[in-house]
């Protein structure tokens, strides 16, 4: 009894809503300050907008307490006068009128104001298809948002009880029932169909007659940083083991396959412009996620378990800044999954750029295979060994 009274306690439940609101807003202080700070500016916390919050939740909740206080002294006092008490029902009327009044105006802010931290224009020609999706989806279910929340706090206002109405008892009817049935059931058979395929699009993985073959490009999550492998001049991204994982070839490189003598590593991901991009994904610790927002690109890396995104990018990263009035804008991979403390780190600079511009940047780019993983692999001992060998067959001759 003490534990469900502890439960059912207001002042218990109030303290940790608090805090929830308080810790929330302290990480949400906190990830901005991180990610844009350096120095002392990454450690500072905006406890100004913390404790701002929380004041008005303490303060919203005194509020309620003091007037349903006021309105149970003013019953009492008219009752003890002989008179009739409060009508209890008119109050809750009034209350349900005035939470569909706050509820309407908070969902008229949150499109006003949040609306306008939307992403820009998707930047890839699936990103389209999914952003229609949404805005076909998003209008659908505002419309039934709307009518069914003017409808339910509305009769409760107007048909709340009286003692001059009474109540019609509806036990069935079969006309109202198909209503509410078929109607949902088709909108949501629309929104089932369109968004597979929709789906169905995205996930297609194979390249159309005709066009040019896909990039393939590694990327590999780990805590905390996300690694990039480019193809060589052969086209082709060489086979990897995580037997094979050391501290030089921190990706597992398998070595004893030609395909991967040519790989490149970069520290930007570059991607030219109206070409077709296949990422590779993969994750060597924890559950990480490939987001590019901009793109409309989000895909889990899972350990153990590859998987691969398809896209085209269709705006270059000078068209955005010129698009965005912004000339420091960069396309950015995140990581969206809390994978630990140092999560915000992972992030990647993306550019959008022209085919020239990529074949230029590509051809700067430093191979994979480095010295040190040269003598790692003992690459040095079994050059002399082919030329001896070589030497021997020539004396053959």
């Amino acid at each position: 009894m003490a534990f469900k009274k502890l439960i059912n306690s207001k002042t218990i439940l109030s303290f940790f809503a608090a805090f929830m609101l308080f810790g929330t807003n302290l990480l949400m202080a906190q990830t901005p300050a991180a990610a844009a700070g350096t120095g002392e500016d990454a450690n500072q916390v905006d406890w100004t907008g913390v404790a701002y919050y929380v004041l008005i939740f303490f303060l919203i909740c005194l509020g309620v307490a003091v007037i349903g206080k006021i309105l149970k002294i003013y019953d009492l006092t008219l009752k003890i006068q002989g008179k009739k008490g409060l009508k209890w029902n008119n109050v809750m009327g009034a209350i349900c009128l005035i939470f569909l009044i706050a509820g309407l105006y908070g969902a008229y802010w949150s499109f006003t104001v949040q609306g306008s931290m939307t992403l820009p224009e998707a930047a890839s020609i699936h990103g389209v298809k999914i952003d229609e999706m949404f805005t076909v989806t998003t209008i659908l279910t505002m419309i039934v948002f709307f009518i069914t929340q003017i409808l339910l706090f509305g009769f409760l206002f107007q048909y709340r009880h009286s003692d001059k109405r009474r109540a019609h008892f509806l036990p069935h009817n079969n006309t109202i029932e198909k209503v509410w049935t078929i109607i949902p059931a088709i909108v949501l058979t629309i929104l089932v169909v369109f968004g597979f395929f929709t789906w169905q699009k995205i996930m297609d993985d194979t390249d159309a007659v005709g066009e040019v073959k896909s990039i393939n490009i590694d990327i590999t999550g780990h805590q905390f940083a996300w690694e990039l492998r480019y193809p060589g001049k052969d086209g082709k991204l060489g086979p990897k083991s995580f037997k094979l994982t050391t501290a030089a070839n921190k990706l597992g490189v398998d070595f004893t396959k030609k395909s991967s003598f040519d790989d490149l590593s970069a520290d930007t991901m570059y991607l030219p412009v109206n070409r077709s991009i296949k990422l590779n994904i993969q994750a060597q610790d924890v559950i990480h996620s490939v987001y590019m927002p901009h793109f409309r690109v989000q895909l889990n890396a899972v350990p153990g378990l590859p998987t691969y995104f398809k896209f085209t990018p269709t705006i270059t990263t000078a068209d955005m800044r010129h698009r965005l009035d912004d000339p420091k804008f960069e396309y950015i991979v995140y990581c969206n999954k809390i994978c630990g403390g140092g999560h915000y780190n992972m992030q990647k600079v993306v550019r959008v750029v022209s085919e020239a511009e990529y074949l230029e940047w590509l051809s700067r780019q430093k191979p994979y295979l480095t010295d040190g993983l040269k003598k790692e692999l003992h690459f040095a001992d079994a050059e002399p060994q082919k030329a001896v060998s070589q030497n021997r067959l020539a004396l053959n001759n």
